[in-house]
């Protein structure tokens, strides 16, 4: 760098810094104007501070007069429930409060209010530290020693108030935000109190229950209600919060020296009683079998940086495996059930080393005659209600990976345990001689799986050997610890392997033969979770389907070469007939309706798919109305249309689209229809393109998806898919607008039609009877008709029929077509089936009440 760029640089770098200080200026500025209570609060915090010389920590005169506590409140000091949260335990939470402020609770002011804002921090404030009391008071008569913890302890903190007022804006929050708040923050706060369990613990968590409580009378409730179904991909992320949290908990009570809680006792799992080798080494060699000298080896054991990061391996494995659980991979969920059984018998075998013993009554950890016996059970409920959750949800977890994807992690596990063995041996050898005793070989591979087991639960094994210099410790301790590291590294991998749902081998070769060949506009649909598929003799050609109730219901036309159709279509029946399957070709075209025809199949229109040729479209015309309606209002509005990839695309346009969509479902009350149908998971597709309509500040006001259609090899038209509006949104006409956008913009691409899909159990009705029509297929007709009508209140697909009416689309007819006519019934049930395979007893009831009441 020359002397001239020099002052150029520093001249940079400055403006760099001024630019965001700026920024922060500003940011603080408006929020000053916009929530003047939170910035308020913000500044009486730092004052406080300073005034009363509580910056580093809080002086002797804040916690006797401002501190909230059982004490405090015996001395009648009745203002300490509020005064608490007007100060910080030191330096660190003062700066953490400060940012907990600038991005929470002045937002939340900024949406409920400045008044209802301050009634809710006020009100959460004191009943939290109220309720926390109580909780003291309680424990106290359950367990003496937190209870006395907790008796003699006082609270202060901002992060009560604004935890609770979290709590309270959750109340009409949107149902996905509302739902991942309250499961989030308590589930954090509950695990605090359980391992930490200080008396800022219960306050802040008294905070949190009383802003679930009052929120709806302070905010009002969500129109939604407090549903709490959601998808299947919002289910396994709740999932994943439950197993992450009770992963969690063991190492906050490990690392937390004062951690008093009535779950501490599972620090015992990772830390035990301190001594040093000399120690041992004199208390072992005066008494050999003693009990002192078998505490001492597991203290060395257990003690050091090595072994207790050691212990922390199995937290960190199963945080990685709850990121697994997100994605809906079964291997994870298989994982993690078998973590738990397991972790619940270790739990078994450490209460039988430590407390079965008849001969002698006194452990190093809690006994069974002490006023904590119950903290004995404490390490069987975390995994215990953990399994009970995977059980309970394990239908969310049906995601495979490629195949080999675990046979290679297989070959790779068993790499890594041969090299770190052969390193274990080799370096144990050369230094043999700084092992008390001394290790022999033998002896080095005899301990070597030891090395890989956290320390704590070889509790009930003696030690060959110890080490006691430098290159020894380093192979004891460290061994196992790289270990589980590259474990959790390789395992994290698998999870990021492409993946489609149970069949994903499967879907891999059918998605390789359908870009190849081409199908019809529902056929990129056949790749979706759900189906499994029939490949013909030649692998040129595929039929995706799934068996319901014995009913081999497929997904629309056979994918392959088109002279091939017949005998593809022929080719399946026969399949499914040996399987002992009803087949059943359901959204198919018109020419597997000839092909029926000609093999004397019954069949039934059951959807009416919309279709825009391109090549004039122009949306001009008085037709065309609603549409340049939309366009002009979007424009005056300064909506625009921006295409993305939902995996690729920026988190703060997911998060959104993911609120919308779980904000629809809840609406419904029932859960998202599949089949034909996506949702967030199939649009989670790096082929799938997305278009969305953003404001001037990036707000999604909706979201539409287009799947590709196929033929010799090139895209020549696109599947409208997904759409959602943002339910309280000040842009009504999106879906127009983004429709008309995508048409547009595609057929400047060069695509030559767009398809905006089938409504299902919606037809274009014409009046005139199907000649051909069996007295069987007629009476399904009229059922179909009868179920079409009846879901109508629940998911509009007459409506959304009607709306694709605006683009004057061709309307093309699609067909259900069957080889048995009295299976009919059984068909029937199918489709039910398939598009619904989750509902529940509870949510049929309210289905059929919604329908009642419509």
């Amino acid at each position: 760098m020359t002397t001239a760029e020099a002052p150029e640089r520093t001249v940079t770098a400055w403006s760099s810094v001024s630019r965001v200080v700026r920024r922060g200026v500003d940011i603080v500025r408006s929020s000053a104007t916009r929530a003047p209570v939170s910035i308020g609060a913000l500044v009486l915090l730092w004052v406080l501070a300073v005034v009363t010389g509580s910056v580093m920590r809080p002086s002797a005169h804040v916690l006797h007069h401002y501190a909230v506590g059982i004490v405090p409140l015996e001395h009648w000091r009745l203002w300490t429930p509020f005064t608490s949260g007007l100060f910080a335990p030191g330096l660190i939470w003062y700066l953490f409060a400060t940012i907990l402020i600038l991005i929470v609770a002045a937002p939340i002011e900024k949406r409920m209010g400045s008044v209802k804002f301050a009634i809710a921090a006020v009100v959460t404030q004191v009943l939290g530290a109220l309720l926390g009391l109580v909780v003291a008071v309680v424990a106290k008569l359950l367990d003496e020693s937190w209870g006395l913890h907790l008796h003699d302890g006082t609270s202060v903190g901002p992060t009560t108030w604004i935890v609770g007022v979290a709590m309270v804006a959750s109340s009409n929050m949107q149902t996905l935000w509302r739902r991942r708040i309250r499961v989030g923050l308590l589930a954090l706060l509950i695990t605090l109190v359980l391992f930490s369990g200080h008396l800022h613990d219960t306050v802040r968590l008294g905070a949190a229950l009383a802003g679930l409580v009052v929120g709806r009378w302070i905010v009002g409730r969500s129109a939604r209600g407090a549903r709490l179904a959601g998808t299947r991909r919002e289910g396994r992320v709740l999932v994943a919060i439950v197993v992450a949290a009770t992963a969690l908990g063991p190492a906050f009570a490990a690392l937390t020296p004062d951690a008093v809680g009535p779950f501490a006792v599972l620090r015992e799992l990772f830390r035990g009683t301190a001594y040093d080798s000399d120690e041992v080494a004199q208390v072992c060699a005066q008494f050999p079998k003693g009990d002192e000298c078998r505490q001492g080896e597991l203290s060395l054991r257990l003690a050091g940086v090595g072994p207790t990061i050691l212990s922390l391996m199995p937290s960190l494995f199963l945080l990685v495996l709850a990121d697994g659980l997100r994605r809906g991979r079964k291997f994870a969920w298989t994982a993690a059930v078998v973590a738990q059984v397991v972790l619940l018998g270790l739990a078994l075998l450490n209460y039988l080393v430590r407390f079965v013993d008849p001969l002698d009554t006194e452990t190093i950890f809690y006994g069974l005659d002490s006023s904590t016996a119950y903290r004995t059970v404490a390490p069987f409920v975390p995994p215990l209600i953990v399994l009970v959750v995977l059980i309970w949800t394990r239908a969310y977890f049906d995601v495979r990976a490629p195949a080999g994807t675990y046979r290679k992690l297989l070959v790779a596990m068993i790499g890594l345990t041969v090299g770190l063995g052969v390193v274990y041996f080799l370096g144990g050898l050369a230094v043999r001689g700084q092992f008390d005793p001394g290790a022999s070989a033998g002896g080095l591979v005899k301990a070597f799986p030891e090395r890989l087991v956290p320390p704590v639960y070889l509790q009930w094994l003696d030690p060959a050997f110890l080490p006691d210099q430098f290159v020894a410790t380093f192979l004891y301790e460290w061994t196992g610890v790289v270990f589980w590291l590259a474990a959790c590294v390789l395992v994290a991998r698998t999870f990021l392997a492409p993946a489609y749902g149970t069949e994903t081998d499967a879907t891999e070769k059918a998605r390789d033969l359908l870009r190849a060949s081409g199908g019809t506009a529902l056929s990129w649909m056949t790749t979706w979770r759900g189906n499994k598929y029939w490949f013909n003799a030649s692998n040129t050609g595929y039929v995706a389907y799934r068996v319901v109730g014995g009913v081999a219901l497929t997904t629309g036309d056979p994918v392959g070469p088109r002279e091939e159709l017949r005998d593809n279509v022929i080719g399946f029946a026969e399949f499914a007939s040996s399987n002992g399957w009803t087949p059943c070709y359901y959204s198919v075209g018109v020419d597997v309706k000839r092909i029926a025809d000609d093999l004397g199949w019954g069949g039934i229109q059951v959807a009416e798919e919309t279709v825009l040729e391109l090549s004039e479209l122009a949306f001009t015309g008085k037709k065309f109305q609603d549409v340049r309606t939309a366009l002009n209002r979007a424009k005056k509005s300064g909506i625009t249309a921006e295409w993305i990839s939902f995996p690729t695309a920026p988190l703060a346009l997911t998060d959104q689209i993911t609120v919308i969509s779980e904000e629809w479902v809840a609406d419904k009350g029932m859960p998202e229809m599949g089949f034909t149908l996506g949702g967030l998971e199939e649009i989670d597709d790096p082929e799938v393109r997305c278009l969305v309509a953003l404001d001037a500040d990036r707000t999604v006001e909706g979201v539409t998806s287009w799947l590709p259609v196929y033929e010799n090899g090139a895209i020549v038209g696109w599947t409208l898919d997904f759409m959602r509006r943002r339910s309280d949104g000040a842009f009504r006409p999106a879906m127009e607008f983004l429709i008309a956008s995508a048409a547009l913009t595609l057929k400047d691409e060069g695509a030559t039609f767009v398809s905006l899909s089938g409504a299902p159990l919606a037809k274009v009705e014409t009046g005139e009877p199907d000649s051909d029509e069996t007295a069987a297929s007629a009476t399904l007709d009229k059922l179909l008709d009868v179920l079409g009508k009846a879901l109508e209140p629940v998911y509009g697909f007459r409506s959304l029929l009607a709306f694709k009416s605006k683009f004057q689309p061709t309307y093309v007819p699609m067909y259900m077509v069957f080889a048995d006519p009295a299976a009919l019934p059984s068909i029937g049930n199918a489709i039910g089936r398939a598009y619904l395979p989750e509902v529940t007893f509870g949510q049929t009831v309210n289905l059929m009440r919604t329908i009642i009441k419509r």
